[in-house]
């Protein structure tokens, strides 16, 4: 990963690694059929990064990002030649509790910034240019609570990789060339019931996460006679070897509404690992035994991106506007 000077700078569009924020915005959209679409939305994400520099230099301590996702099928409608080796539509899981269901979307967009107007008008201005080519069927304004807790009141996102094992765990290398840099996403709009989750006494929902809820410190659950969802989402391949992945999960909101939930975003650089972290959460492990934060947290959507790295999302809508615009020309 390459040493990046941020606070002189704005953020690079597709910098899967930029600083975990104080607020998101997570935007999920399809793309209409029409050709006209095609060529809008493909001028909109080769302009990605010129309206990050465009909205994040007022404000360089705001550390605006954007990392624009395309789903298997926008991908298809493209038409270029190469497509990431994993990418594949959110598989629906079924599962004891709780099925994890597979939503529409072509286009996702994870905005962040240390100042919610930044996501704000940054997201204002991308819808604007936008236009009518997509259709937003999700939008949720994600923040920080406190001590990057979730609503459930225990801190989220503390076996993150870092330095030398982020790019590692979400960024794909030589084992798809074509696409070194770029990072395979999965999102789920998590709703939870509070009132069902305050009446579970501490000790269990502590051993129901796998960690202690005041302090954060990890529980060993090796022998218990249940997993816990920490030990559910530890993924280690036939080789003994662990492999992690990205969160940047938000929780979100609105006490009026009763309506109280995480946003839960992975990057992965094997989309495979997600997928087992899901299939072991829902199924359970041994099967039946599945994820007893089900009980409380209900998933709305379910939806898979690839996020290309900045040069290589720039050439793929390059590409399909050439596509595009020798089409119009034959067609005329």
């Amino acid at each position: 990963m390459s040493v990046k000077n941020w606070d002189r700078t704005t953020i690079d569009a597709q910098s899967v690694d930029a600083p975990l924020s104080r607020a998101a915005v997570f935007l999920t959209a399809t793309v209409a059929s029409d050709q006209d679409a095609l060529s809008q939305v493909c001028a909109t994400l080769d302009g990605l990064d010129d309206l990050v520099k465009t909205v994040g230099f007022r404000d360089l301590s705001g550390r605006l990002s954007c990392v624009a996702g395309i789903g298997r099928d926008l991908w298809d409608r493209l038409g270029v030649d190469r497509r990431p080796q994993e990418l594949r539509r959110f598989a629906p899981i079924a599962g004891a509790a709780r099925s994890a269901p597979s939503t529409a979307g072509d286009l996702l967009f994870h905005i962040r910034a240390e100042r919610a107007d930044l996501c704000f008008e940054f997201e204002r201005l991308l819808l604007a240019a936008l236009g009518s080519s997509v259709h937003v069927v999700d939008e949720v304004s994600g923040f920080r609570y406190f001590d990057a807790r979730d609503l459930l009141g225990f801190v989220d996102g503390t076996a993150n990789p870092n330095g030398v094992d982020l790019p590692a765990s979400a960024l794909v290398g030589d084992e798809d060339a074509d696409f070194r840099g770029g990072s395979y996403v999965v999102v789920q709009k998590y709703l939870h019931d509070l009132d069902a989750w305050a009446k579970i006494p501490t000790p269990a929902q502590e051993a129901i996460i796998g960690r202690t809820k005041i302090d954060n410190v990890e529980i060993d659950d090796d022998d218990a006679p249940r997993k816990s969802h920490k030990s559910l989402a530890t993924i280690v391949d036939e080789e003994g070897q662990e492999h992690d992945i990205l969160r940047d999960n938000m929780p979100f909101g609105s006490p009026a509404r009763g309506e109280f939930g995480t946003y839960f975003i992975g990057y992965s650089r094997r989309l495979w690992v997600i997928e087992k972290m899901l299939q072991r959460m829902y199924v359970g492990d041994p099967p039946g035994a599945y994820d007893r934060i089900l009980d409380v947290s209900t998933p709305h959507t379910g939806a898979t991106f690839f996020a290309p790295a900045r040069p290589a999302l720039q050439a793929l809508v390059q590409e399909a506007q050439k596509r595009l615009a020798a089409k119009g020309s034959s067609a005329a």
